[in-house]
């Protein structure tokens, strides 16, 4: 039995990051939102198997919708297996969405998923930023901090 828990409680603290979403966006705030998900989708997540690229968030009828994000297929999944690309619906407080949508109306910004991960329930869990994107300049500054820090570290050792 305490084998069984610390295997999960190793899988809870697994966690999937969308680094890109930090070079194209400036992260102003930051939410935690649950997901509606399948079981197949579950155990794919759990095995690390997600990617970010072209997702985004969008509102449709007062609703957050998690759109293109790519979970494959369970490799033990039956014909009950999930479609690897579909909208999943992410679960936020009704203050929280109204904030977000007036947010994303006044001042142009853009929801972007940031991480999933599980928590300590073993739910899991997608962290979204409210971003505004990055002109070119400001992606060369970028890429020239973490070039700096990567050569300090490098002489430090």
């Amino acid at each position: 039995m305490l084998l069984c828990a610390y295997v999960l409680s190793n899988m809870a603290a697994k966690e999937i990051s969308n680094r890109q979403a930090y070079f194209q966006y400036h992260i102003e705030n930051k939410y935690v939102a649950g997901i509606v998900l399948l079981g197949t989708e579950v155990k794919s997540i759990r095995d690390g198997k997600v990617s970010f690229n072209d997702a985004y968030c969008l509102f449709d009828k007062g609703e957050l919708w998690l759109r293109g994000m790519y979970i494959a297929e369970y490799s033990h999944g039956t014909v009950n297996n999930h479609i690897a690309v579909h909208d999943r619906k992410l679960l936020l407080t009704k203050r929280e969405l109204s904030r977000l949508q007036a947010a994303l109306k006044e001042k142009g910004l853009t929801l972007v998923p940031l991480k999933i991960f599980m928590n300590e329930k073993s739910l899991v869990k997608v962290e979204i930023g409210l971003g505004k994107g990055k002109k070119l300049h400001d992606k060369r500054e970028t890429i020239k901090a973490r070039d700096t820090e990567r050569e300090i570290k490098r002489y430090l050792k």
